[in-house]
C-alpha cells in the first residue's frame, strides 16, 4: 500500500538531458544507475522548453510556458504570471513541510515560492558568484540535505526541493565557457563516445571531457541523499525524483527543439508504487509531473493544468491513456528564437517564425569549444520556417523531409495539431512577436494554414 503521504524530494540539476550510465551514455553514474535501478525510468521524458527557466516552470506549475508567462529567463525580464500556483503551494494546501535547498531558476523574488523553510542563498541564477556557485554546488547541496534529513523527527511530511549547480556552463577568465575543470575531475577527451548528431571534433571532445566532471558530482551527490534516506529510516516512506531542464549544453542541444534540446532524464522512486526497475516508452512531458504528484497524494488536479497524470502508467491495474504527441516551446533566452514543436512517437515538427541561423547557438554555447567547431555550418542563416523529421528514418534529425511530396499528409496534419494548440493555449505568439517581460504584441499576423 503506497503511504497515503508520502515524503517528497525532488532533485534537479542544469543541463544534463539523459547524459547518464543508465540512459545508455558511456559515464560512470553508479548511484544514480541506482535510483533507475530500484525505483523506474521513463526512456521518453521531454520538457516543454530547452532552456532553463521555461522548462523549470512548467515542471512546477504543470503549464507551458506561454500559458504560466515564464517566457524567458527569469534573471532577465521574466516571470510567472500574478497568481500562479506552484508545486509547494499545492503540498503547503496539503499539509506538507515545504524546504527549498540549493537553486532554483523561475523567479527572481524568491518569497513568491513560499517556501516555509529556505535553506540557500543566492538561489536563482548560477553565475553571480564565486561564493553562489561553491555553496550550491552538488555536494555541498548534498550535505545540506543530508543534515535535514538526520533530523530526528518529522511532524508531517515534507517537501524537498533540492537543485545543483551542476552542469552549468562558466565563464573564465579567457571569455570561454567551460565546465570549470579546476574544481571537478577530468576525463580523457580520446576516450569519450562523441555525439551521434555532432561531428566528432576535438573541441567537442574537450567539452564533453570536462562537462563529465560535472556528472560525477552530481552523481556522488545523490549518493549522498540516498544513502542518508536508506540510513535515517526514511527510504520506506519517501517519493524521489530525479529530473533536470533539458538537454546537455552542446549545439544542437540545449536551445534547440530537437531531441537532444528537449530529453530529459526521470527517475522516480516510490515504495510500493514504483520500485521494481520498470522502465517506460510512453511519451511524457515534464508538465505530466505535478498531476501526477497531486493525484498520488490524493489531491485534486485543477482543470487549469496542461498535464496529465502518468499514475496510472504505475499502478498494476490501472488503466493508461497514453499520450499520443508532445509540445515544446521556445520564445526569448540572450536572444528573441520563438519556435513552436510537436513531437509523436515517429515524428518531429517545427515551426520557426523568426529568420535566424539554421541553429540557435545560446552565449554560453557560442562562446565554448564545442560551438566554434560548428559555427561555420550551424551559426548562419537560413533557418527553413518548417522542419519535419521522421524519427524512425532520421533519428538524429538531419534530414527535413517537411517538403517531400510522400510526407506532406503528415507535414498538414502536425502543423494543424500544432495550431489548434496554439490557439486553444491562447498563445501571445498568434498575435505576432512577443516582446520580453510583456505579453502584449508588436504586429499581427495571421497563421497561414498548411
Amino acid at each position: 500500500m503506497v503511504t497515503s503521504r508520502p515524503n517528497v524530494v525532488l532533485v534537479t540539476c542544469h543541463d544534463l538531458g539523459r547524459y547518464l550510465g543508465c540512459y545508455g551514455v558511456d559515464v560512470e553514474t553508479p548511484r544514480i544507475d541506482e535510483l533507475a535501478e530500484t525505483g523506474v525510468a521513463f526512456d521518453n521524458h521531454f520538457v516543454t522548453a530547452p532552456q532553463c527557466s521555461p522548462s523549470r516552470g512548467s515542471l512546477m506549475t504543470g503549464r507551458f510556458p506561454h500559458v504560466n508567462g515564464l517566457m524567458g529567463l527569469a534573471h532577465g525580464d521574466w516571470e510567472l504570471d500574478d497568481g500562479e500556483r506552484i508545486l509547494p503551494h499545492y503540498l503547503d494546501d496539503a499539509g506538507y513541510e515545504t524546504h527549498l535547498f540549493g537553486l532554483q531558476h523561475i523567479t527572481q523574488d524568491t518569497d513568491r515560492l513560499q517556501y516555509e523553510y529556505v535553506h540557500s542563498e543566492g538561489n536563482l541564477y548560477p553565475g553571480v558568484s564565486p561564493a553562489v556557485h561553491q555553496a550550491n554546488r552538488a555536494r555541498n547541496v548534498a550535505d545540506v540535505v543530508s543534515g535535514f534529513l538526520e533530523r530526528d523527527a518529522f511532524e508531517s511530511p515534507f517537501f524537498a526541493a533540492v537543485g545543483f549547480f551542476e552542469l552549468h556552463r562558466v565563464e573564465e577568465e579567457n571569455g570561454r565557457f567551460g565546465f570549470d575543470s579546476d574544481h571537478y575531475e577530468t576525463d580523457d577527451p580520446d576516450e569519450i563516445r562523441p555525439l551521434s548528431y555532432l561531428p566528432d571534433r576535438r573541441g567537442i571532445r574537450h567539452d564533453l571531457a570536462e562537462m563529465r566532471g560535472m556528472v560525477y558530482a552530481v552523481d556522488e551527490a545523490m549518493g549522498t541523499i540516498l544513502d542518508t534516506l536508506e540510513r535515517t529510516g526514511l527510504e520506506e516512506e519517501t517519493l524521489v525524483l530525479f529530473t533536470t531542464e533539458h538537454g546537455i549544453a552542446f549545439p544542437r542541444a540545449k536551445g534547440s527543439c530537437y531531441d537532444a534540446g528537449i530529453e530529459a532524464a526521470l527517475l522516480l522512486r516510490c515504495p510500493e508504487l514504483a520500485a521494481d526497475g520498470s522502465r517506460y516508452d510512453e511519451l511524457i512531458s515534464n508538465v505530466d509531473v505535478l498531476p501526477t504528484l497531486l493525484e498520488l497524494i490524493g489531491e485534486d488536479v485543477p482543470s487549469s493544468i496542461g498535464g496529465r497524470s502518468f499514475l496510472s502508467l504505475l499502478a498494476e491495474d490501472g488503466e493508461y491513456d497514453e499520450r499520443e504527441r508532445v509540445f515544446a516551446e521556445m520564445t526569448w533566452h540572450d536572444m528573441y528564437n520563438p519556435v513552436r514543436a510537436i513531437r509523436t512517437e515517429r515524428y518531429k515538427y517545427v515551426r520557426n517564425f523568426w529568420h535566424l541561423p539554421k541553429v540557435y547557438l545560446t552565449k554560453d554555447i557560442f562562446a565554448s569549444e564545442a560551438g566554434r567547431m560548428v559555427r561555420e555550418t550551424d551559426g548562419v542563416p537560413p533557418r527553413p520556417y518548417e522542419e519535419l523529421y521522421d524519427l524512425q528514418e532520421s533519428p538524429q534529425e538531419d534530414e527535413n523531409v517537411v517538403f517531400e511530396p510522400t510526407y506532406q499528409d503528415v507535414r498538414r496534419d502536425l502543423s494543424r495539431q500544432l495550431h489548434e494548440w496554439m490557439v486553444e493555449t491562447d498563445d501571445p505568439l498568434l498575435d505576432g512577436p512577443v516582446p520580453p517581460g510583456d505579453y502584449g504584441t508588436i504586429t499581427s499576423w495571421a497563421h497561414e494554414e498548411n
